[in-house]
This record gives C-alpha cells, structure tokens and sequence, in this order.
C-alpha cells in the first residue's frame, strides 16, 4: 500500500524498499503536475485462486437517470478506448465505449445528498454493506478497475481511498471492461473474464445494490461455449446501438448485440487459415455473437476505435498492428512492431495517427495518411503496457486555420515511469527512396526495412523499418510514478491518471487546477464532453503473461 503525505511517499509492502523514495510532483514546461490523491483496493477482500492478472481502468460518467430528451452529442462521435476509449484505456486512455471525460469534483455536489452520504461512508459500503441507496440516481464520474477475482467501482471525484462498491466473481477473475456514456437503456458497462465468459450490466443498477455480486446481468459466452480463451480486450463499437467487441487470446474478436442474450445456435466455421485475416457471420438471425473476425495467431492485446468508429485499430501477440475499416470489414494497413509483442494503442483525435507500444520498449507513431510509421520513441527501460494522446493540451503554436501542429501524448511502462512526449509532425522528416521521373515506385530490396515509397496496396502488413529509417523522439518528461510496473494511463481536463498492475491510481493534477476551486466542476465537464467527444477513458489495454 502506498502512503503519501505532503512530501514523499514511502511503499510499505512492496520489494522496492531500498528505492528513493517517489516525488508527489513532475515538470512540464507548462508547469508542475502534482499528486492529488489515490485510489486503491482494501487489501483484505482480494483472492487470488484464479492466478493474478493485470489490472485495467475504465473512466464511466454516469449522466443524469435517463429520461426522454435529446443528447448533447451525436453518439457515433464517441470513442472506443482504448479502442478510443472502450476500446478500453487500462486506466485511461485508451479506451472504453464511453466519451470524453474530465476530472471533476464533487459526484452529485450539494444537489445530491444520497450521493455525498454514500460516498461519506466509503469504508461502511465497501465492506460490510450496511447502505441501501435505492434512489441512487445522480451523476457522476467513477473509475471501474479489475484486481484478483473482483471489480472495485471508485468515485472519481471523492479523495477517499476505498471503493464505493465490490462485485467479486466466484469463478473466474475479472479483466478487461468498457462503458458506454451513451447506452441507449440500462446496459451499459461490459466486463469480461479469463474464463472467456462476458457480462453486460448497468452500472448505476450496481451502484444501487448492497450485494457485492452482479445483478440484472446478461451473459455471453456461457462457460465457453463459443470461446474458451481469455477475454484480453473488449469495446463498444461507436455508434453501434448496443454492439460490442470482445477479443480473445487466441486471436480471434466476436461482434454482440446486448439486445440478445447468447443464446441459440452461435457456432462457426473451422478457420481454414489461422495466418490469414476472415470474418464470419452467424448463420441464424437470434445468434449472439452475430459474427467472429479471425485477425491474428496468439492474443489481440489491445484494440481502439477511431474517433469517428470507421476504422478499428488491433495489436497483437505477433506484433503486428492492424487498422480495419470496421463496417466494411476489410483490412487497410497495418505493421510490424521492431521487436516482440505490441500490447496498446491509441488514436489521436483527428483520427491521423495511431500510437502503439509494447515488448521492444518503443512508442511507435503511425500515420494513417502514409500507411507508415513515422516515428519511435525512445525513452522507456522495460516493455510500454499504456498509451494515449492528451487531447485537453494546448500546443503553444497553431496554424492560421487554428490547427495545432503539435500532439501531446504519454506512455506508461513496466519500468513504473509515465513518460510524456511532444509530436511536431512538421519536424519529422522521413527518409524516403523517390520514385523516379515517369517510372513506377521503386521497392527497396535487401533489407529489413523493404517497403513501398508511395501508399502502400490495400490491405498490406508491413515488415519493421530499419531503425535508421524513423525519426526518434526524446521525451519531454520521464517521471517515477509508482513503485509496481505500470499498465494505463488517461487523459483527463484536469488531470492525468496513472495505473499499476497492482490496482493503484494516481490522479496528478495539471499545472494551476489544484488550487483552484471545483465548484463548477458540472460546468466544466459539460464543456469537456463537447469540446472532447472522443476521448479515450480507458485505461493499459494491455495484457500481460505473469
């Protein structure tokens, strides 16, 4: 368990004793980011029977009980996280079906005394489950996260330590979720577990029961019946009217309509090539899933919807990221990591590049306009298990049109450090073989690195480039952040949060919001939604082999 106090903290149960002790601040050029508070676990209700597994990170924002009326934004402009946002960040950013969230304070604020009485007595709730809030149905921003056999529910906006409420899982553990800010009815979180088997349920329908097992859910994958492999991630498909994706460590992605429970005949062709990508649909139309997409051999780690849902972005076991034009069902482009496994990814904003890191300790930045990876960063010691564009940051520099030319984006890693890093794609020059006057585009023999000068061919999977090949990139900043190997981080307006395998979260609050007050938190997370629809709330779509 991590201490802190207003200076250092100090880790009193981990092997790390003999390591300086964690600052509660970093710099950035814009300023210093400071240690707000934490988040954690109450060590006592965890088992381990069913093996240790990495914990993930949902940001949900529960919007007011539903009630008849126009949304503010359309909902296919959200984003999947980590699958853009359910494509889900592990903590953060990447991401889960839900929107753009910010860090506010104050769940409820003075309007909602059931709220502020429930979260008063945290500690109460979360262990012996004394309270009954049966008119819970304020708004409010909460923080979902897996840790050993159980789903904690924090809120985001309360400095206390304890989750608000437990579910625990009898048979097998808990490990990728996602949410849908804009679920057209109850269901609107989606949990799914090593055993294969995947649960919908609401998560206000949760927050309201005092038991500490799931109610009203609907349930998928019964036992395996359609795949028995480990759920490694799972998303809302944006603007999809209830689907969801669920990909599982055999490489294979099944496509569910919450609307049918699993049930009928749901069973699919033998896959005639496991090295090729193909789709299948059910054959009967109350099937649940009602289709399996084969992208890879070995586990798809992560995947991520574009901010608009045209395209889905995997990465793999194999090391390979794949972009898929979702709807049409067909693979664009995709490329090898330099090394090892990839275990996350993440869109920038405007859809142009896609960010993936994973087991060759680099940040690879791919463009969707090249077909290509233009650059890597370098600057983590162990394997990158999160990563994700800050789309609340300004870039000092614009263009005439107000475009910014720069990108900000963070990774976290195994080696516990949150690196955070600047992308002036007017600054990266990639080297390139020119085609000459009149003649076809050359192809570049001999060598790794061999690729197309121009666009690539449809559906093409790219070999590693030659390292001389990408612009590096140094990080802005390199910060020890928790003493546990890290696996997500997110974005917020006010905030960035960080995760380790371990089920603790950090809130680091941005230079000058710390001193300000949070009573207009509602105004400002209003204004977030419509300024950032499609910011990625989940966080470490990674999964990794313990």
């Amino acid at each position: 368990m991590i201490n802190t106090s207003n200076g250092t903290m100090n880790n009193s149960s981990s092997a790390t004793t003999q390591s300086p002790p964690l600052k509660t601040y970093f710099k950035t050029p814009e300023g210093r980011y400071k240690l707000h508070y934490e988040k954690t676990h109450p060590s006592g209700l965890l088992h381990y029977a069913h093996g240790k597994t990495v914990t993930q990170v949902t940001l949900a924002h529960l919007k007011d009980k539903p009630t008849p009326s126009t949304p503010t934004s359309q909902s296919s402009s959200f984003s999947a996280s980590s699958g853009v946002r359910s494509a889900a960040a592990k903590l953060l950013g990447g991401g889960n079906g839900s929107r753009a969230l910010s860090f506010v304070g104050g769940n409820g604020s003075s309007k909602s005394v059931g709220v502020n009485s429930r979260i008063g007595s945290l500690g109460a709730s979360s262990t012996s489950n004394s309270m009954v809030i049966s008119n819970f149905d304020g708004k409010g921003t909460y923080l979902i996260f897996n840790v050993g056999d159980a789903i904690f529910i924090s809120d985001l906006n309360s400095q206390d330590k304890d989750p608000v409420k437990s579910i625990h899982f009898s048979n097998s553990n808990p490990v990728c979720h996602a949410f849908d800010q804009d679920a057209k009815d109850g269901h609107d979180l989606v949990i799914g577990l090593n055993s294969g088997d995947v649960y919908s349920v609401s998560l206000r329908q949760q927050l309201q029961d005092v038991g500490k097992k799931l109610v009203g859910a609907h349930h998928y994958n019964k036992d395996g019946s359609v795949n028995n492999s480990r759920c490694a991630c799972i998303a809302w498909v944006p603007g999809g009217d209830g689907a969801f994706v669920v990909a599982h460590a055999d490489g294979n992605m099944y496509i569910y309509e919450k609307s049918k429970e699993g049930a009928g005949d749901s069973s699919f062709p033998v896959i005639k090539d496991q090295t090729q990508f193909s789709v299948a649909h059910a054959r009967y139309s109350k099937s649940n899933p009602i289709a399996r997409w084969h992208i890879c051999q070995g586990s798809i780690n992560s995947m991520s919807f574009s901010p608009d849902g045209v395209y889905l972005a995997t990465v793999g076991r194999d090391g390979y990221l794949r972009v898929f034009d979702y709807s049409k069902e067909q693979l664009i482009c995709g490329g090898k990591s330099y090394y090892g496994a990839l275990l996350c990814c993440a869109w920038s904003m405007d859809g142009k590049y896609i960010l993936a890191g994973g087991e060759d300790d680099l940040v690879q930045v791919w463009s969707m306009e090249d077909r290509k990876v233009v650059a890597w960063g370098e600057g983590h010691n162990s394997w990158v298990s999160g990563v994700a564009f800050d789309s609340y940051w300004s870039a000092p520099n614009s263009n005439d049109n107000g475009e910014s030319v720069m990108y900000r984006f963070g990774s976290v890693g195994q080696d516990t450090q949150l690196l955070l890093w600047d992308l002036e794609m007017d600054e990266i020059v990639v080297p390139l073989r020119r085609c000459p006057p009149g003649g076809s585009p050359t192809y570049s023999t001999g060598s790794q690195s061999a690729h197309w000068d121009n666009v690539v061919p449809l559906g093409t999977l790219q070999p590693a480039p030659s390292m001389r090949d990408v612009p590096k990139l140094s990080p802005l900043v390199a910060h020890r952040v928790h003493t546990e190997p890290l696996s997500g981080v997110i974005f917020t307006q006010e905030s960035i949060l960080t995760a380790c395998r371990e089920g603790h979260i950090k809130i680091w609050m941005r230079p000058g919001v710390a001193e300000s007050p949070s009573s207009n938190s509602e105004t400002l997370l209003s204004n977030s939604l419509k300024e950032k629809p499609s910011l990625s709330s989940k966080v470490g779509n990674s999964t990794h082999k313990q």
